[in-house]
């Protein structure tokens, strides 16, 4: 590698090191010294948010368990016709599922 790479790439990394100083020092001082995000502050969030994924899991496997132990069904319905089942709402029904 000639000197000249040599001081390119350290002009380089100089130049880059610089601009995440000053957007850090940015950052300090638009949200405040306390609210500046860290890895540790990052792994705790993903440490509550995979605890509150767990515990909901939780509470929607005993909500079922305790559904299924009751053995309750839900009232029979009566037919209803369904919305755009008709041969001219065919454009209306194509709407519908171009829209979700």
């Amino acid at each position: 590698m000639a000197t000249t790479d040599v001081g390119f790439v350290a002009v380089s990394r100089a130049v880059v090191a610089a601009a995440a100083d000053l957007v850090a020092e940015v950052e300090r001082r638009v949200v405040g010294e306390e609210n500046v995000r860290t890895a540790q502050g990052n792994a705790w969030a993903a440490i509550c948010a995979d605890r509150a994924r767990a515990q909901a899991r939780a509470d929607m496997d005993a909500m079922v368990a305790a559904l299924a132990a009751t053995g309750q069904r839900r009232p029979a319905r009566r037919r209803q016709r369904a919305v755009g089942s008709s041969p001219r709402s065919r454009a209306s029904q194509a709407a519908l599922v171009s829209t979700r």
